[in-house]
């Protein structure tokens, strides 16, 4: 008798500091005078919807959490349903933030962001509230920047991520102030690049190699595994009681690199979750897609990888 393969678990991405962006494309421009773009286009931006945007397009069920405020907001939850991405949005009193990318021939892509705005106490309640009505085994991913992390509102979120490893993997992709944190958890897996994990060290040691800042990661934190990119350099990859290593990252002619690292813990995701996958093939697997999706404006939108 066969014994039928367990569901995969469905994974929630968390963005706390969401984006509605503007592109506008110019074929060149000049400071101090007023440009004319020859397109403009409208997108949500944050790192875990874009994490959520490449897990639907590889067909992996997931849900995009986000707080939502103002007519801004509307417009990120009216976009976010067009697509077709799976979200919960809970309603913040501050509007959503905005943001500007400019794209030019003459000029290399620019972003432009506006100030950041911390989700009000009855919004994290609610998704405390949410997350903790989900069944055992879910992903939870907590992506990028968490605007408020040290106040006293962030308490029952915090305590959801400190409890979430006893009920399934706890994924991690952050910075600023909440990163030493969820050094210090069980993450199942962190995700960052150079120029963020050497905030975890002080001054004195942040010129260390990426294999000795690992070895030093592992010795002080609690977090089981790490993947630390650095460009196109390779990557660092460190889990359990192994040595930390490197791995090659494909070589591309790079256009953006704008969410390519979070089209790349889609990958790690989907390759673990979904293909079961050893974590370091699922880092390994996820690496193609990454590439050309620097290799291409947008995010999650290149032309599907060469096998």
């Amino acid at each position: 008798m066969i014994t039928p393969a367990a569901p995969a678990p469905h994974i929630f991405t968390l963005t706390a500091n969401l984006l509605a962006e503007r592109t506008l494309e110019f074929d060149t421009w000049t400071p101090g005078k007023t440009q004319r773009a020859r397109s403009e286009s409208f997108q949500v931006g944050g790192k875990g919807i874009n994490v959520s945007k490449m897990l639907t397009r590889l067909r992996a069920p997931n849900t995009a959490l986000c707080f939502t405020g103002g007519a801004t907001g509307a417009e990120c939850a009216a976009w976010l349903t067009r697509r077709g991405l799976v979200h919960r949005a809970f309603a913040t009193s501050a509007p959503t933030r905005s943001g500007t990318v400019v794209r030019s021939g003459g000029f290399a892509e620019t972003t432009f962001l506006g100030p950041d705005h911390a989700p009000d106490a009855a919004a994290l309640i609610a998704c405390a509230e949410f997350l903790q009505a989900q069944p055992a085994g879910s992903v939870l991913a907590v992506c990028g920047s968490l605007p408020g992390w040290a106040s006293p509102a962030f308490d029952p979120l915090r305590a959801i991520f400190h409890r979430w490893p006893e009920r399934g993997p706890l994924i991690v992709d952050t910075y600023g102030p909440a990163l030493g944190w969820f050094a210090n958890e069980t993450a199942a897996l962190i995700r960052l690049n150079r120029t963020e994990f050497v905030t975890l060290f002080p001054a004195a040691e942040q010129k260390l190699s990426g294999g000795e800042l690992l070895q030093l990661a592992r010795d002080r934190f609690r977090a089981l595994r790490w993947v630390v990119s650095d460009g196109a350099a390779p990557l660092w990859w460190s889990a359990d009681h192994h040595p930390p290593e490197t791995i090659l990252t494909p070589k591309v002619r790079q256009v953006s690199a704008t969410g390519s690292g979070d089209v790349m813990l889609a990958g790690i995701l989907h390759a673990r979750f979904h293909r079961g996958l050893s974590w370091k093939d699922s880092v390994v697997a996820s690496l193609p897609a990454a590439a050309a999706n620097a290799a291409h404006p947008g995010i999650a939108e290149f032309p599907e990888p060469a096998a």
